[in-house]
């Protein structure tokens, strides 16, 4: 029988769990697992609070359909009538300029127009800033391939104003990130491709929208709720995490409280690989993933390879926090009319955002109520989230009061801080990612947000990858087994 620690219950760690059984079973190889999360709970930045009849999301609040893997594990849990889409009716995304609200017009995609008379009469940029837009269609795609950051490539391509207004708040807000400093590669590679493809961002984004049109709506003549990009759950993400746990307890041994001290490779012992937990426990195994954040796994792995500690270590990671505030719909006079707005940098907010989250979704708030949720902290502002809970629900409500007119009293506000939460995909972050797993040893397998992508599809799928990594590996010492026996 062989064993198994993965060490994380995020979503990665959790998902790691899910396809390592059916994979294994799938392959033959009979294995138990381990599963260990130092919290008490499962989930990571999964973060669901029930309060009052409000349903407040702490880290993400949604997933992006367009990457399949967490609908589709959804709906293998059994979850697909709990599925919850936003209300596309209603979809309408604004950006602070100048201290007032603008709509971003209608057929921008990421930061792209690809419809003509609502950006042409659009006040968000400016006539010269449009035609430096425009010139995307006859400069030449770049030549070389190397990597390059999302405000060089924007830059290049669309001109300073558009990175400034569109794609800093909106794409790099994202991945809270700088956009001087974030990987292209890493993050929208399919600005790579369409570039290359069509030579021009504006002609390939018309062409994706052209044919998008031409496909038939798949959720029309299926029993699935209608599918929109970004999709959550009734009662909140927590039951995907609920759901998943339910499901691994039936299979493997799940540890929430207990930290991992140290992580240690034994290539000569009948197991590769031993843990020790802080209850002075250990475990033992033939492989381990380590699905927790990069400066956690770089202390686990330290004794046994400090290379790969070394290289774990320069992933960046910064803070944010989130801040929940519900009102009732009678102290407030703002239409809500969209999903939110962004802000960028050079409007000098302290906060980065803000989501009208009960426009958004329908059953995040009781009968009426409101609830909005605004975004703290980041790459350039980390140390606002040190700041106690008063002086930053205070801060949030000052700005709200500034940008839509909202004086009432919250009947309810919740604050999650994420310390160092936010993995940093700087330029050239795909070759570290490479260099670290060359640098593992046979069995011990990375997964996670810090390596491939930040959202919950991108960790169900790292996690899948991983779980075929391990049962390959698993597979090949079986049929070395069998050998030696022969």
């Amino acid at each position: 029988m062989k064993q198994v620690i993965i060490v994380g219950g995020g979503i990665a760690g959790l998902a790691t769990a899910y396809y390592l059984q059916k994979q294994a079973t799938d392959a033959g190889i009979e294995l138990e697992y381990t599963l260990i999360e130092s919290d008490t709970e499962f989930g990571g930045k999964i973060a669901t609070a029930h309060r009052d009849g409000f349903v407040i999301e702490g880290g993400p609040d949604s997933f992006i359909t367009q990457k399949p893997w967490a609908l589709q594990l959804a709906r293998e849990l059994g979850l697909s009538d709990r599925l919850l889409g936003t209300n596309d009716e209603r979809r309408k995304v604004y950006v602070l300029v100048d201290g007032r609200l603008v709509e971003l017009p209608d057929g921008v995609m990421l930061v792209v127009p690809t419809k003509m008379m609502p950006f042409v009469t659009s006040p968000l940029i400016s006539w010269p800033g449009k035609l430096r837009m425009g010139l995307d269609l006859v400069i030449p795609p770049r030549e070389e391939d190397s990597d390059e950051s999302l405000a060089d490539f924007i830059r290049r391509r669309l001109g300073q104003e558009a990175l400034d207004k569109i794609a800093e708040p909106l794409m790099a807000g994202i991945h809270v990130a700088d956009p001087e400093r974030l990987s292209l590669q890493a993050t929208f590679p399919r600005f790579i491709d369409i570039e290359q493809k069509h030579g021009s961002l504006i002609r390939g984004m018309l062409t994706a929208r052209r044919r998008r049109a031409q496909r038939p709506n798949p959720s029309r003549n299926s029993s699935h709720p209608k599918t929109t990009i970004f999709m959550s759950l009734r009662g909140g993400l927590v039951e995907l995490v609920d759901a998943l746990v339910d499901h691994l307890e039936q299979h493997g041994t799940l540890l929430t409280g207990w930290r991992i001290e140290k992580v240690h490779s034994r290539p000569d012992a009948p197991y590769a690989y031993a843990a020790r937990l802080d209850n002075g426990r250990l475990l033992q195994a033939d492989s381990v993933v380590l699905a927790t954040p990069a400066f956690v796994t770089a202390d686990l792995v330290e004794e046994f390879n400090p290379e790969l500690a070394e290289g774990l270590r320069d992933i960046r990671y910064v803070s944010t926090a989130t801040v929940s505030l519900g009102f009732r719909k009678d102290d407030f006079r703002h239409p809500l009319n969209g999903f939110g707005f962004v802000i960028p940098r050079s409007e000098g907010c302290k906060i980065a955002a803000c989501t009208w989250t009960s426009t958004k979704f329908d059953d995040r708030a009781p009968d009426n109520h409101v609830l909005l949720r605004a975004f703290v902290g980041g790459a350039h502002d980390e140390h606002l989230i040190d700041l106690d809970d008063d002086a930053m629900i205070r801060m949030v409500r000052d700005e709200l009061a500034d940008i839509m007119g909202v004086t009432a009293e919250p009947e309810i506000a919740e604050i999650f801080r994420w310390d160092k939460g936010n993995p940093q995909y700087d330029v050239g972050h795909l070759e570290r990612v490479a260099a670290l797993e060359a640098k593992c040893e046979p069995g011990l397998f990375l997964a996670g947000s810090a390596y491939r992508g930040v959202g919950i599809p991108d960790c169900t799928k790292d996690g899948q990858r991983a779980a075929e990594a391990v049962v390959e590996y698993l597979s090949v010492l079986e049929e070395e087994a069998t050998k030696r026996e022969a």
